[in-house]
Protein backbone atom coordinates (compact mmCIF):
# COMPACT_ATOMS: atom_id res chain seq x y z
CA UNK A 1 0.00 0.00 0.00
CA UNK A 2 1.31 3.34 -1.06
CA UNK A 3 1.61 5.94 1.45
CA UNK A 4 -0.85 9.04 -0.83
CA UNK A 5 -3.15 6.03 -0.46
CA UNK A 6 -3.47 5.55 2.98
CA UNK A 7 -3.55 9.35 3.61
CA UNK A 8 -6.71 9.56 1.22
CA UNK A 9 -8.12 6.92 2.90
CA UNK A 10 -8.35 8.50 6.10
CA UNK A 11 -9.09 12.23 4.79
CA UNK A 12 -11.96 10.41 3.07
CA UNK A 13 -13.47 8.68 6.34
CA UNK A 14 -13.12 12.14 8.43
CA UNK A 15 -15.17 13.92 5.30
CA UNK A 16 -17.60 11.26 5.86
CA UNK A 17 -17.69 11.43 9.59
CA UNK A 18 -17.97 15.52 9.35
CA UNK A 19 -20.40 14.89 5.91
CA UNK A 20 -22.81 13.13 8.93
CA UNK A 21 -22.72 15.29 11.33
CA UNK A 22 -23.43 18.57 9.16
CA UNK A 23 -26.45 20.44 9.74
CA UNK A 24 -27.19 20.66 5.46
CA UNK A 25 -30.40 19.90 4.68
CA UNK A 26 -29.40 16.43 3.15
CA UNK A 27 -27.83 15.31 6.33
CA UNK A 28 -28.21 11.74 7.66
CA UNK A 29 -27.99 10.97 11.42
CA UNK A 30 -25.73 7.93 12.79
CA UNK A 31 -26.80 6.20 15.74
CA UNK A 32 -24.57 6.36 18.99
CA UNK A 33 -23.14 3.14 18.36
CA UNK A 34 -22.11 3.46 14.80
CA UNK A 35 -20.84 6.97 15.51
CA UNK A 36 -18.44 5.39 17.90
CA UNK A 37 -17.48 2.74 15.93
CA UNK A 38 -16.26 5.10 12.95
CA UNK A 39 -14.10 7.03 15.53
CA UNK A 40 -12.67 3.66 17.06
CA UNK A 41 -11.58 2.78 13.24
CA UNK A 42 -10.32 6.49 12.67
CA UNK A 43 -7.71 6.04 15.62
CA UNK A 44 -7.30 2.55 14.54
CA UNK A 45 -5.78 4.07 10.96
CA UNK A 46 -4.39 6.67 12.33
CA UNK A 47 -2.01 4.30 15.06
CA UNK A 48 -1.76 2.07 11.71
CA UNK A 49 -0.25 5.75 9.96
CA UNK A 50 2.31 5.86 12.26
CA UNK A 51 3.63 2.49 12.48
CA UNK A 52 3.18 1.99 8.92
CA UNK A 53 4.80 5.62 8.20
CA UNK A 54 8.60 4.19 9.31
CA UNK A 55 8.43 0.85 7.25
CA UNK A 56 7.53 2.42 4.14
CA UNK A 57 10.49 1.64 1.67
CA UNK A 58 11.72 3.88 -1.52
CA UNK A 59 9.08 2.15 -3.91
CA UNK A 60 6.22 3.35 -1.91
CA UNK A 61 5.58 -0.35 -0.74
CA UNK A 62 5.59 -1.77 2.91
CA UNK A 63 6.34 -4.69 5.33
CA UNK A 64 4.00 -5.64 7.96
CA UNK A 65 3.59 -8.02 10.79
CA UNK A 66 0.46 -10.44 9.70
CA UNK A 67 -1.85 -9.01 12.75
CA UNK A 68 -1.21 -5.46 11.22
CA UNK A 69 -2.29 -6.39 8.23
CA UNK A 70 -5.27 -8.04 9.92
CA UNK A 71 -5.95 -5.14 11.93
CA UNK A 72 -5.79 -3.13 8.71
CA UNK A 73 -8.68 -5.60 7.00
CA UNK A 74 -10.70 -5.57 10.33
CA UNK A 75 -11.03 -1.43 9.85
CA UNK A 76 -11.46 -1.20 6.00
CA UNK A 77 -14.09 -4.05 6.41
CA UNK A 78 -16.25 -1.78 9.31
CA UNK A 79 -15.61 1.54 7.25
CA UNK A 80 -17.02 -0.52 4.30
CA UNK A 81 -20.06 -1.61 6.34
CA UNK A 82 -20.68 2.28 8.28
CA UNK A 83 -20.04 4.02 5.01
CA UNK A 84 -23.08 1.80 3.10
CA UNK A 85 -25.18 2.32 6.32
CA UNK A 86 -24.69 5.97 5.35
CA UNK A 87 -25.23 5.73 2.06
CA UNK A 88 -28.91 3.38 2.68
CA UNK A 89 -30.17 5.89 4.89
CA UNK A 90 -29.47 8.69 3.21
CA UNK A 91 -30.93 7.24 0.12
CA UNK A 92 -34.07 6.67 2.86
CA UNK A 93 -34.26 10.38 3.95
CA UNK A 94 -34.27 11.77 0.20
CA UNK A 95 -37.16 9.12 -0.84
CA UNK A 96 -39.36 9.98 2.66
CA UNK A 97 -38.53 13.67 1.57
CA UNK A 98 -39.43 13.10 -2.12
CA UNK A 99 -42.94 11.25 -1.35
CA UNK A 100 -43.88 14.51 1.52
CA UNK A 101 -43.44 16.78 -1.49
CA UNK A 102 -45.54 15.23 -3.27
CA UNK A 103 -48.15 14.53 -1.16
CA UNK A 104 -47.92 18.09 -0.06
CA UNK A 105 -48.26 19.24 -3.92
CA UNK A 106 -51.36 17.28 -4.62
CA UNK A 107 -53.41 17.95 -1.26
CA UNK A 108 -52.44 21.81 -2.48
CA UNK A 109 -53.99 21.21 -5.71
CA UNK A 110 -56.91 19.85 -4.31
CA UNK A 111 -57.79 22.48 -2.32
CA UNK A 112 -57.35 25.26 -4.06
CA UNK A 113 -58.33 23.50 -7.57
CA UNK A 114 -61.32 20.80 -6.84
CA UNK A 115 -64.63 21.43 -8.09
CA UNK A 116 -67.13 19.62 -5.34
CA UNK A 117 -66.82 19.95 -1.34
CA UNK A 118 -64.90 17.08 0.53
CA UNK A 119 -64.25 15.64 3.69
CA UNK A 120 -60.46 17.10 5.11
CA UNK A 121 -60.68 14.14 7.28
CA UNK A 122 -61.58 11.51 5.07
CA UNK A 123 -58.76 12.70 2.43
CA UNK A 124 -55.94 12.26 5.46
CA UNK A 125 -57.65 8.95 6.03
CA UNK A 126 -57.19 7.91 2.22
CA UNK A 127 -53.83 8.74 2.20
CA UNK A 128 -52.64 6.60 5.35
CA UNK A 129 -54.98 3.77 3.40
CA UNK A 130 -53.68 4.01 0.44
CA UNK A 131 -50.05 2.98 2.00
CA UNK A 132 -51.36 -0.39 3.14
CA UNK A 133 -53.47 -1.15 0.11
CA UNK A 134 -50.61 -0.70 -2.06
CA UNK A 135 -48.84 -3.93 -0.24
CA UNK A 136 -51.78 -6.21 -1.78
CA UNK A 137 -51.93 -7.66 1.66
CA UNK A 138 -55.85 -7.63 3.05
CA UNK A 139 -53.78 -8.80 6.28
CA UNK A 140 -52.05 -5.48 6.48
CA UNK A 141 -54.54 -2.27 7.22
CA UNK A 142 -54.86 1.31 8.31
CA UNK A 143 -57.76 1.35 10.51
CA UNK A 144 -59.28 4.62 11.58
CA UNK A 145 -60.54 4.84 15.17
CA UNK A 146 -63.72 3.75 14.84
CA UNK A 147 -62.46 1.12 12.92
CA UNK A 148 -59.70 0.04 15.37
CA UNK A 149 -62.25 0.15 17.98
CA UNK A 150 -64.18 -2.60 16.48
CA UNK A 151 -61.47 -4.67 15.91
CA UNK A 152 -60.34 -4.61 19.48
CA UNK A 153 -63.65 -5.45 20.54
CA UNK A 154 -63.46 -8.49 18.40
CA UNK A 155 -60.29 -9.45 20.15
CA UNK A 156 -62.16 -9.12 23.45
CA UNK A 157 -64.90 -11.67 22.75
CA UNK A 158 -67.10 -9.42 22.62
CA UNK A 159 -69.23 -8.00 19.04
CA UNK A 160 -72.44 -7.68 17.64
CA UNK A 161 -72.69 -9.88 13.89
CA UNK A 162 -73.32 -12.68 12.31
CA UNK A 163 -70.72 -14.65 13.75
CA UNK A 164 -68.10 -15.60 10.54
CA UNK A 165 -64.08 -15.24 10.58
CA UNK A 166 -63.24 -14.50 7.28
CA UNK A 167 -59.61 -14.69 5.34
CA UNK A 168 -58.65 -13.57 1.52
CA UNK A 169 -57.27 -16.35 -0.69
CA UNK A 170 -56.13 -16.89 -3.69
CA UNK A 171 -58.63 -15.45 -6.63
CA UNK A 172 -59.54 -12.28 -5.18
CA UNK A 173 -61.91 -13.90 -2.72
CA UNK A 174 -63.25 -13.56 0.82
CA UNK A 175 -63.39 -16.93 2.01
CA UNK A 176 -64.96 -17.91 5.27
CA UNK A 177 -62.47 -19.80 7.65
CA UNK A 178 -64.97 -20.50 9.97
CA UNK A 179 -68.35 -19.91 11.77
CA UNK A 180 -68.21 -19.41 15.21
CA UNK A 181 -70.20 -21.68 17.25
CA UNK A 182 -73.89 -21.01 18.39
CA UNK A 183 -74.14 -17.78 16.27
CA UNK A 184 -76.15 -17.08 13.62
CA UNK A 185 -73.63 -17.69 11.38
CA UNK A 186 -73.50 -21.56 12.29
CA UNK A 187 -77.44 -21.60 12.45
CA UNK A 188 -77.28 -20.22 9.00
CA UNK A 189 -75.45 -23.64 7.79
CA UNK A 190 -72.37 -21.47 6.82
CA UNK A 191 -69.29 -23.84 6.06
CA UNK A 192 -65.64 -23.28 6.22
CA UNK A 193 -64.51 -22.56 2.19
CA UNK A 194 -67.44 -20.44 1.53
CA UNK A 195 -66.77 -17.36 -0.50
CA UNK A 196 -68.99 -14.71 -0.12
CA UNK A 197 -69.74 -12.84 -3.22
CA UNK A 198 -72.00 -10.27 -2.13
CA UNK A 199 -73.14 -8.87 1.31
CA UNK A 200 -76.89 -7.15 0.40
CA UNK A 201 -76.31 -7.22 -3.12
CA UNK A 202 -72.99 -5.30 -2.34
CA UNK A 203 -69.78 -6.95 -4.36
CA UNK A 204 -67.20 -7.31 -1.99
CA UNK A 205 -63.63 -8.44 -2.78
CA UNK A 206 -60.27 -9.76 -0.95
CA UNK A 207 -59.03 -6.37 -0.81
CA UNK A 208 -62.20 -5.25 0.67
CA UNK A 209 -62.21 -7.57 3.03
CA UNK A 210 -62.47 -5.07 6.21
CA UNK A 211 -65.61 -3.02 4.36
CA UNK A 212 -66.98 -6.01 3.88
CA UNK A 213 -66.77 -7.33 7.85
CA UNK A 214 -67.89 -3.61 8.81
CA UNK A 215 -71.16 -4.32 6.75
CA UNK A 216 -72.09 -7.44 8.13
CA UNK A 217 -71.84 -6.10 11.55
CA UNK A 218 -74.62 -4.11 13.15
CA UNK A 219 -76.88 -3.36 15.29
CA UNK A 220 -79.07 -6.58 16.93
CA UNK A 221 -81.72 -7.55 15.72
CA UNK A 222 -81.18 -6.33 12.09
CA UNK A 223 -81.13 -7.96 8.71
CA UNK A 224 -78.24 -9.15 6.13
CA UNK A 225 -78.38 -11.19 3.43
CA UNK A 226 -74.96 -12.64 2.27
CA UNK A 227 -74.55 -14.72 -0.94
CA UNK A 228 -71.89 -17.14 -0.64
CA UNK A 229 -70.53 -19.50 -3.66
CA UNK A 230 -69.58 -22.83 -2.42
CA UNK A 231 -68.05 -26.60 -3.50
CA UNK A 232 -69.94 -28.84 -5.10
CA UNK A 233 -69.34 -32.58 -3.76
CA UNK A 234 -69.39 -33.75 -7.15
CA UNK A 235 -67.13 -30.80 -8.78
CA UNK A 236 -68.35 -27.18 -9.75
CA UNK A 237 -70.08 -24.03 -7.72
CA UNK A 238 -72.94 -23.16 -6.46
CA UNK A 239 -74.26 -19.82 -4.82
CA UNK A 240 -76.81 -19.72 -2.16
CA UNK A 241 -77.85 -16.98 -0.60
CA UNK A 242 -78.75 -16.82 3.41
CA UNK A 243 -80.37 -13.95 5.25
CA UNK A 244 -79.03 -13.71 8.82
CA UNK A 245 -80.51 -11.76 11.67
CA UNK A 246 -77.09 -10.41 13.58
CA UNK A 247 -76.77 -10.46 17.13
CA UNK A 248 -74.17 -9.51 20.06
CA UNK A 249 -72.17 -12.68 19.55
CA UNK A 250 -70.17 -13.58 22.66
CA UNK A 251 -67.50 -16.13 22.03
CA UNK A 252 -67.65 -18.62 24.50
CA UNK A 253 -64.23 -20.14 23.10
CA UNK A 254 -63.45 -23.06 25.63
CA UNK A 255 -66.25 -26.12 26.74
CA UNK A 256 -65.60 -29.47 28.06
CA UNK A 257 -67.36 -32.46 29.00
CA UNK A 258 -66.95 -36.55 29.52
CA UNK A 259 -67.21 -38.70 27.15
CA UNK A 260 -67.49 -43.01 27.49
CA UNK A 261 -64.97 -44.95 28.23
CA UNK A 262 -63.37 -42.94 30.65
CA UNK A 263 -62.57 -40.12 28.66
CA UNK A 264 -62.77 -35.79 28.35
CA UNK A 265 -63.11 -33.31 25.59
CA UNK A 266 -61.91 -30.34 25.99
CA UNK A 267 -63.25 -27.88 22.59
CA UNK A 268 -61.80 -24.84 22.08
CA UNK A 269 -63.31 -23.00 18.93
CA UNK A 270 -61.23 -19.77 19.48
CA UNK A 271 -57.92 -17.65 21.20
CA UNK A 272 -59.46 -15.18 23.37
CA UNK A 273 -58.04 -13.17 25.67
CA UNK A 274 -59.56 -15.37 28.57
CA UNK A 275 -59.06 -18.50 26.32
CA UNK A 276 -55.79 -19.75 28.53
CA UNK A 277 -57.88 -19.09 31.67
CA UNK A 278 -60.94 -21.19 30.62
CA UNK A 279 -58.39 -24.31 29.46
CA UNK A 280 -56.76 -24.28 32.38
CA UNK A 281 -60.02 -24.71 34.23
CA UNK A 282 -61.34 -27.13 31.47
CA UNK A 283 -58.30 -29.29 31.73
CA UNK A 284 -58.29 -29.57 35.38
CA UNK A 285 -61.72 -30.33 36.04
CA UNK A 286 -61.32 -33.35 33.41
CA UNK A 287 -58.08 -34.42 35.43
CA UNK A 288 -59.54 -34.05 38.45
CA UNK A 289 -61.90 -36.28 37.82
CA UNK A 290 -60.20 -39.69 36.44
CA UNK A 291 -60.22 -39.60 32.93
CA UNK A 292 -57.54 -41.30 31.01
CA UNK A 293 -57.61 -39.31 28.27
CA UNK A 294 -58.49 -36.31 26.65
CA UNK A 295 -60.09 -35.36 22.78
CA UNK A 296 -59.11 -31.23 22.15
CA UNK A 297 -60.90 -30.56 19.39
CA UNK A 298 -59.68 -27.61 17.68
CA UNK A 299 -61.81 -27.85 14.42
CA UNK A 300 -63.20 -24.54 12.86
CA UNK A 301 -60.71 -22.34 15.09
CA UNK A 302 -59.73 -19.59 12.97
CA UNK A 303 -57.03 -18.61 15.61
CA UNK A 304 -56.44 -15.13 17.77
CA UNK A 305 -54.30 -14.62 20.55
CA UNK A 306 -51.05 -16.07 19.81
CA UNK A 307 -50.25 -15.30 23.75
CA UNK A 308 -52.93 -17.45 24.29
CA UNK A 309 -52.15 -19.98 22.31
CA UNK A 310 -48.82 -20.28 23.79
CA UNK A 311 -49.79 -20.44 27.32
CA UNK A 312 -52.05 -23.54 26.60
CA UNK A 313 -49.15 -25.05 24.68
CA UNK A 314 -46.92 -24.48 27.69
CA UNK A 315 -48.84 -26.74 29.61
CA UNK A 316 -49.15 -29.77 27.65
CA UNK A 317 -45.63 -29.66 25.96
CA UNK A 318 -42.40 -30.90 27.67
CA UNK A 319 -39.70 -28.18 27.35
CA UNK A 320 -38.97 -27.41 24.33
CA UNK A 321 -39.57 -24.82 21.06
CA UNK A 322 -43.44 -24.64 20.39
CA UNK A 323 -42.97 -22.08 17.67
CA UNK A 324 -40.63 -20.22 15.40
CA UNK A 325 -41.62 -17.01 13.97
CA UNK A 326 -38.87 -15.58 11.62
CA UNK A 327 -38.77 -11.89 10.23
CA UNK A 328 -38.81 -10.78 6.98
CA UNK A 329 -34.60 -10.72 7.96
CA UNK A 330 -34.49 -14.29 8.51
CA UNK A 331 -34.37 -13.13 12.47
CA UNK A 332 -35.44 -15.59 13.96
CA UNK A 333 -37.66 -15.84 17.54
CA UNK A 334 -38.41 -19.19 19.18
CA UNK A 335 -41.08 -19.14 22.07
CA UNK A 336 -40.16 -22.29 24.47
CA UNK A 337 -41.79 -24.13 27.01
CA UNK A 338 -41.12 -24.63 30.49
CA UNK A 339 -39.94 -28.07 31.82
CA UNK A 340 -43.49 -28.65 33.75
CA UNK A 341 -46.51 -30.04 31.86
CA UNK A 342 -49.71 -31.86 32.48
CA UNK A 343 -48.73 -35.23 30.62
CA UNK A 344 -52.36 -36.70 30.19
CA UNK A 345 -52.89 -38.86 26.86
CA UNK A 346 -54.08 -36.52 24.17
CA UNK A 347 -55.64 -36.91 20.37
CA UNK A 348 -56.20 -33.42 18.81
CA UNK A 349 -58.85 -33.02 15.88
CA UNK A 350 -58.20 -30.39 12.77
CA UNK A 351 -60.32 -29.71 9.96
CA UNK A 352 -60.07 -27.05 7.08
CA UNK A 353 -61.36 -24.58 9.44
CA UNK A 354 -58.46 -25.12 12.16
CA UNK A 355 -56.22 -21.78 11.35
CA UNK A 356 -53.53 -19.66 12.86
CA UNK A 357 -52.92 -20.00 16.89
CA UNK A 358 -54.81 -23.59 16.18
CA UNK A 359 -52.54 -24.68 13.56
CA UNK A 360 -49.47 -23.81 15.63
CA UNK A 361 -50.95 -25.49 18.95
CA UNK A 362 -51.60 -28.84 16.70
CA UNK A 363 -48.42 -28.20 14.53
CA UNK A 364 -46.37 -27.93 17.98
CA UNK A 365 -48.28 -31.16 19.56
CA UNK A 366 -47.38 -33.08 16.77
CA UNK A 367 -44.01 -32.27 16.30
CA UNK A 368 -42.65 -33.03 19.92
CA UNK A 369 -44.98 -36.61 19.56
CA UNK A 370 -47.49 -35.52 22.52
CA UNK A 371 -50.21 -36.07 20.53
CA UNK A 372 -51.53 -37.84 17.31
CA UNK A 373 -53.66 -35.55 15.21
CA UNK A 374 -56.55 -36.56 13.45
CA UNK A 375 -58.83 -35.01 10.72
CA UNK A 376 -57.74 -33.11 7.44
CA UNK A 377 -55.56 -30.62 6.11
CA UNK A 378 -56.06 -27.05 8.39
CA UNK A 379 -55.92 -23.91 6.80
CA UNK A 380 -52.69 -22.85 6.10
CA UNK A 381 -52.64 -19.54 7.41
CA UNK A 382 -49.18 -18.52 9.22
CA UNK A 383 -48.06 -15.20 8.92
CA UNK A 384 -48.24 -12.73 11.93
CA UNK A 385 -50.01 -9.66 11.86
CA UNK A 386 -49.19 -6.84 15.00
CA UNK A 387 -51.20 -4.48 15.88
CA UNK A 388 -50.09 -1.09 16.29
CA UNK A 389 -52.34 1.67 18.22
CA UNK A 390 -51.82 5.37 17.13
CA UNK A 391 -53.26 8.39 17.61
CA UNK A 392 -56.31 8.07 16.33
CA UNK A 393 -56.71 4.92 15.06
CA UNK A 394 -54.30 2.09 14.22
CA UNK A 395 -52.89 -0.18 11.70
CA UNK A 396 -52.51 -3.84 11.83
CA UNK A 397 -49.15 -5.04 9.43
CA UNK A 398 -47.59 -8.34 8.45
CA UNK A 399 -44.12 -8.82 10.06
CA UNK A 400 -43.56 -12.35 10.07
CA UNK A 401 -44.28 -15.65 9.93
CA UNK A 402 -45.21 -19.02 11.72
CA UNK A 403 -42.79 -22.59 11.65
CA UNK A 404 -43.36 -25.45 13.42
CA UNK A 405 -40.94 -26.90 15.67
CA UNK A 406 -40.09 -29.05 13.36
CA UNK A 407 -39.25 -25.97 11.07
CA UNK A 408 -42.47 -26.33 8.50
CA UNK A 409 -43.59 -23.86 7.11
CA UNK A 410 -47.76 -23.23 8.01
CA UNK A 411 -48.78 -20.38 5.67
CA UNK A 412 -50.59 -22.00 2.87
CA UNK A 413 -49.10 -25.73 3.78
CA UNK A 414 -51.30 -25.98 6.77
CA UNK A 415 -50.78 -28.82 9.24
CA UNK A 416 -50.78 -32.71 8.09
CA UNK A 417 -52.78 -34.62 10.53
CA UNK A 418 -50.69 -37.98 11.14
CA UNK A 419 -53.75 -39.89 10.17
CA UNK A 420 -56.39 -38.38 7.71
CA UNK A 421 -59.84 -39.04 8.47
CA UNK A 422 -62.78 -37.54 6.16
CA UNK A 423 -66.27 -36.45 7.13
CA UNK A 424 -69.03 -38.22 5.03
CA UNK A 425 -70.04 -34.98 4.03
CA UNK A 426 -68.97 -31.06 4.61
CA UNK A 427 -71.94 -30.07 6.52
CA UNK A 428 -71.75 -33.31 8.67
CA UNK A 429 -72.80 -32.39 12.02
CA UNK A 430 -69.70 -33.16 14.77
CA UNK A 431 -69.04 -32.74 18.47
CA UNK A 432 -69.87 -35.50 21.21
CA UNK A 433 -73.87 -34.49 20.67
CA UNK A 434 -73.50 -36.03 16.78
CA UNK A 435 -70.97 -38.96 17.67
CA UNK A 436 -72.78 -41.51 15.45
CA UNK A 437 -71.91 -39.05 12.55
CA UNK A 438 -68.69 -37.67 13.55
CA UNK A 439 -65.99 -40.14 12.28
CA UNK A 440 -63.18 -38.12 13.21
CA UNK A 441 -64.15 -38.13 16.85
CA UNK A 442 -64.74 -41.83 16.25
CA UNK A 443 -61.26 -42.09 15.56
CA UNK A 444 -59.84 -40.23 18.18
CA UNK A 445 -61.78 -42.74 20.83
CA UNK A 446 -60.81 -45.97 19.06
CA UNK A 447 -56.80 -44.26 19.69
CA UNK A 448 -57.29 -43.51 23.07
CA UNK A 449 -59.19 -46.31 24.60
Amino acid sequence: MKKQSRKTLLLLMLLLVLAACSPKADTVTLSGADYQEYTDNVERMKELESLLSDKTKEDGSVTISRDEYEQYKLSTIKIERLEETLNQSKSVTQTDTKILERVDYLKKQIENNYLFEYDETRLEEGIYKGLFQSLDDPYSVYYNEKEFKDLMEESSGLYGGIGVVITAMEGDYITVVSPIEGTPGERAGILPGDRIILVDGEAYFATDMDKALEHMRGEPNTDVTLTLRRDKTGGGTEDIEVTLTREMIKIISVKDEALEDGLGYIQISSFDENTANDFSAALKRQTDSGVKGIVLDLRNNPGGLLDQCLRIADELLPAGNIVSIVDKYGEREENLSGSSYNDIPMVVLVNKGSASASEILSGALKDHERASVIGTQTFGKGIVQRIFPIEGGGFKLTVSQYYTPDDIKIHEVGVTPDQVVELPAVDTPIGPDNLTEDLQLQKAIELLK
